[in-house]
């Protein structure tokens, strides 16, 4: 036996007696062992830095609930949608529906794969790309541009025009069942290719498919109105909107922004992606004709001055990040002082990488988003505290509110999601006209919100 590549049991010796030699590994043992390892390093400084009290805050009505589904990115911005329409129409509270955007993307989606399937007929099966393609082609999960794509093709609808099912509620069945059928679709199609099928074929058996996809989808989901007759009252029971309206027609009376105005900042700092340039991830979105995302990388820094702008002009900030990180479920904290990990266990382990390197290495990205509400300033008017509203429900943290450190915003917030206007003239001239470079389907700054 190699003892140099073997762990051997004067290895084990040496290592049992370093770890009893120390008081603080037994206490930590005991803890650990007893409450598991975030209670175990929970601090309560940390926790008591987040008290909710705010310097800059917009309101609106109550939380709202994705329930089992991976839909944060739709909830995110519908709750940024609602916000305008309460405030418009001075209304107690409001929320669209969350199925009717599911709808839509599960059917943009299976075509947006199915598509990237005829595009790939001659990529090697066991190939990278094609196990890519193959791997989680109908993802609950997303992002602003492709939410973008689905409202203007769509609109919106009031959550009683489409309310929730039990295959939106908890999507799991809906997507096993609906990748199955696309994987299956993926093997007619190449198999159709390799026997000499034409292109023009092709697309009709594609075609049919999708009617396949659409009869799934209503039975899971219910078919999404047409139109939808709205009778809308204020706090004081005044009728304020009364007719009949498409879903498009309602996004601009409920709604009314410009969604091409608002835009994607991420922050990456790894080598490969140069801040102040734009990018986008090969294959990935949702509807076709929309094309796929557009970034532009930012130092963090940067993204905190263009949410805190817009959140000063009274508007909320749709947001994405790594919300596992240093996290504390129970009162929805997200702060590295909240949690000492590395001192419990005695070595670094949360900050053995840096933000880069928890990148580089696929220790961290974008997992969830949700929304900025407001911000606690220090003596500067730098910020230090921020409030997030999540999509989780009331009885989560705090009424459903979420607290986030400013430090925790530099290591683990990627994208927020901003007006234009608030950008530098040089920025926004970057985000315009340059031409992105174009990152692998599996580059980090591809990962879905869910």
């Amino acid at each position: 036996m190699d003892k140099k590549r073997s762990v051997t049991a004067e290895d084990l010796a040496t290592s049992r007696v370093a770890f009893y030699a120390s008081r603080a590994n037994v206490v930590a043992k005991n803890a650990v062992s007893s409450v598991g390892i975030r209670a175990a390093a929970r601090t309560p400084e940390g926790i008591a830095a987040n008290a909710m009290t705010w310097d800059i805050e917009v309101t609106q009505g109550s939380r709202t609930d994705q329930q089992r589904s991976g839909r944060c990115w739709m909830f995110a911005s519908l709750n940024t949608f609602r916000f305008r329409t309460i405030k418009k129409y001075n209304l107690k509270d409001y929320e669209f529906s969350e199925a009717y955007p599911l709808f839509w993307d599960k059917l943009e989606k299976s075509n947006w794969f199915l598509e990237n399937v005829l595009d790939t007929l001659d990529e090697p099966l066991n190939g990278r790309l094609m196990a890519f393609l193959l791997s989680d082609p109908i993802s609950d999960g997303g992002q602003w541009d492709m939410f973008r794509a689905l409202v203007k093709k769509y609109g919106v609808v009031p959550k009683e025009a489409m309310p929730e099912t039990a295959c939106s509620r908890n999507t799991r069945e809906m997507d096993s069942y609906l990748t199955r059928y696309l994987r299956g679709c993926a093997k007619l199609l190449r198999q159709s290719a390799e026997a000499g099928v034409n292109g023009e074929f092709l697309t009709a058996m594609k075609k049919h498919m999708m009617g396949d996809v659409w009869q799934l989808l209503v039975t899971c989901l219910g078919e999404p109105p047409a139109t939808v007759d709205v009778r809308l009252r204020d706090k004081d029971d005044e009728l304020v909107l009364n007719g009949t309206f498409t879903p498009q027609e309602l996004f601009d009376k409920l709604v009314g922004m410009e969604l091409d105005d608002y835009v994607s900042l991420i922050s990456a700092p790894t080598a490969d992606k140069p801040f102040g340039h734009t990018y986008t991830v090969s294959r990935l979105g949702n509807v076709v004709e929309a094309g796929g995302v557009r970034y532009l990388n930012l130092p963090p820094t940067r993204l905190k001055d263009v949410a805190l702008a817009q959140l000063r002009d009274g508007l909320p900030v749709w947001f994405g990040c790594d919300v596992a990180q240093s996290y504390v479920r129970e009162e929805g904290i997200m702060d590295r002082a909240a949690l000492d990990v590395d001192l419990l266990f005695g070595f670094p382990v949360e900050m053995c990488m840096d933000k880069a390197e928890r990148l580089d290495y696929g220790e961290s990205l974008m997992t969830h988003a949700m929304v900025f509400e407001g911000v606690k300033l220090d003596a500067d008017g730098k910020p230090q505290l921020w409030k997030v509203e999540n999509s989780w429900g009331k009885d989560h943290a705090r009424d459903g509110f979420n607290t986030l450190a400013d430090s925790w915003f530099d290591e683990y917030v990627y994208q927020v999601v901003v007006d234009k206007k608030y950008l530098s003239d040089e920025e926004r001239a970057i985000y315009e006209r340059e031409e992105p470079t174009v990152l692998e389907p599996w580059d980090p700054m591809g990962s879905l919100a869910d």
